[in-house]
């Protein structure tokens, strides 16, 4: 029987590249997309070339019924689902004083309950519970839960903090039900959410800085360990939350935040 992958936010960054390792393994995968319909179309192209199914799936996971909608085309495409990749998010820089309670809702609704309700529905067709035989969620938080995010950013940690709480309580109440979760939290990675600061030399190298390493992450140095969780090499592994972050952070030299981008 063959594994069952959905990845919310898939249709680029870290969810895109941990779909491209996870066909190589022969996983039939579902990427969710709300506004990157082509990229979703021809990611599902190059998916299918490694001989797996995949389809892809409009969807605004801040929208609960666009989340069931979701896991009932899964259902009828590909079967049960019994991996997740909760990927699905955005970040947002304001400080607290100047923060809109409209905007402040949304980015809880989609980085916090539309995760959630999204485990909620891979649950429900995971658990022995229910009938399933089992599998594993992976949810995508941030080193800005470590440390409140860069200047800016701590709405945005406030919610990645939510995620890594959840997570952490999921693995305890489903661990008997054949279901692994794990958190992962990337440092400063290059993807379309940090292009303004990647684009930004000076605020990029002020960043580096501030990483053991010296340097961001790439998206596949986040994809490799999130499909190895997925596997049964990693079979012991629940209730855990593993920082892919180049070594930490290092509190001195923010330098610069990047002009803002519209």
């Amino acid at each position: 029987m063959s594994e069952v992958l959905v990845i919310t936010g898939g249709a680029s960054g870290i969810g895109a590249a941990t779909a491209r390792l996870a066909a190589k393994k022969g996983y039939d995968i579902a990427i969710n997309y709300r506004t990157k319909e082509q990229e979703a179309r021809l990611l599902v192209d190059e998916l299918k070339g490694f001989g797996v199914r995949a389809f892809a799936v409009h969807a605004d996971i801040s929208r609960p019924a666009d989340i069931e909608r979701l896991y009932r085309e899964v259902d009828e495409k590909l079967g049960t689902v019994t991996a997740l990749v909760n990927s699905a998010g955005y970040g947002m820089h304001s400080r607290v004083d100047e923060a809109d309670a409209e905007v402040l809702q949304h980015l809880f609704q989609t980085n916090v309950t539309g995760l959630i309700l999204s485990t909620r529905e891979a649950v429900r067709r995971m658990s022995t519970l229910h009938g399933g035989r089992g599998g594993v969620i992976i949810n995508i938080s941030s080193m800005a839960a470590t440390i409140g995010g860069r200047p800016g950013a701590s709405l945005y940690a406030a919610t990645k903090g939510a995620v890594d709480a959840f997570t952490i309580g999921l693995a305890k109440e489903v661990a008997k039900e054949g279901i692994r979760a794990v958190s992962v939290r990337p440092g400063f990675t290059i993807t379309e959410m940090t292009s303004g600061y990647a684009n930004d030399p000076e605020s990029l190298a002020a960043i580096a800085s501030t990483i053991p390493i010296g340097r961001p992450g790439l998206v596949h140095e986040v994809a490799g360990p999130i499909a190895w969780l997925l596997s049964d090499e990693a079979s012991f592994i629940t209730g855990a939350v593993l920082d892919i972050s180049g070594g930490g952070f290092n509190i001195g030299g923010l330098g610069p935040q990047p002009a803002q981008r519209h």
